[in-house]
């Protein structure tokens, strides 16, 4: 086995890079100049304990400590970012605060993650059940979507369009995380998050609700503005790459595609997400 080999822990990925630097400093990196030395990089450090979920940004952490929901245990943030989050006095809060350099969060996160001196240790948010849906008029449902990157993104769309809530499966779905909470950019604290079980049941419970849901697939037999009706939307996005399931497909009330002109012909989930609510609330107002 060679250093250059893709497996192991995220803390043996990261010496193998190290090392592949470190060679590339002594040969000469392409484009770089001779000699040039690579920012030293850190692992993340351990989970956190308790069931504790991580946060870290300025706007994630902005919207964790207004949300009343949220239930903090420690933050950890530095004296720039404090300022710019409108922090003068951390004594003032019902948690534990430590004013540090931003090295002491990189131990903790790792010195990839885009951090911006802030971080939180705080529970994660409870998932709601579905009969607690609301009146709303739009939803967002994730068929097995397991990358935090898109689901955090899809998340900040839904808040932007003024989605009522996120549906996702119990199993195959991201749990909360400071990846997720980060790519959401501090939506996560703006919109109900429902988990359910069995998606199929949960989309005849939407049906009953007097949802009209719409599945999105690149082969759908109509294009979507066409086919919207009534008075509720759930819009119903699957996975990259192998998109709804079989039994999502055959529940949904209708399936449709995105018009795209161009020589490429599908999006990835969180582009598609974003134009599929700009349509749908175009559509119900």
């Amino acid at each position: 086995m060679t250093d250059d080999k893709k497996s192991g822990t995220p803390k043996d990925q990261h010496y193998a890079r190290l090392r592949r630097a470190h060679r590339d400093q002594k040969a000469g990196a392409p484009g770089q100049p001779s000699g040039f030395r690579p920012r030293p990089q850190t692992p993340p450090g351990e989970a956190p304990s308790d069931g504790l979920v991580r946060l870290y940004g300025l706007h994630t952490v902005r919207a964790a400590l207004d949300n009343p929901r949220r239930k903090i245990a420690r933050m950890l943030v530095t004296r720039n970012a404090a300022e710019r989050l409108g922090l003068s006095d951390l004594s003032g809060f019902p948690f534990s605060t430590d004013l540090v350099e931003p090295k002491e969060i990189d131990r903790i996160t790792g010195s990839d993650a885009v951090h911006q001196g802030v971080l939180l240790e705080a529970r994660p948010l409870t998932p709601k059940p579905l009969e607690a849906l609301g009146d709303t008029r739009l939803v967002v449902v994730l068929d097995q979507v397991t990358d935090p990157h898109n689901v955090g993104a899809i998340i900040r769309s839904a808040v932007a369009f003024d989605a009522g809530a996120l549906v996702t499966t119990s199993r195959h779905s991201p749990t909360e995380s400071g990846v997720l909470a980060k790519s959401a950019s501090g939506a996560l604290e703006h919109i109900d998050m429902i988990e359910v079980r069995n998606l199929s049941d949960a989309l005849g419970k939407l049906h009953d609700a007097g949802f009209q849901t719409i599945g999105l697939d690149s082969e759908g037999p109509a294009e979507m503005e066409t086919a919207f009706s009534g008075e509720r939307i759930a819009l119903v996005l699957g996975a990259e790459g192998k998109g709804l399931r079989q039994k999502t497909r055959e529940t949904v009330s209708a399936l449709v595609r995105l018009d795209m002109p161009g020589a490429i012909h599908s999006l990835n989930v969180s582009n598609a997400a974003a134009v599929a609510m700009y349509a749908a609330r175009k559509y119900l107002k």
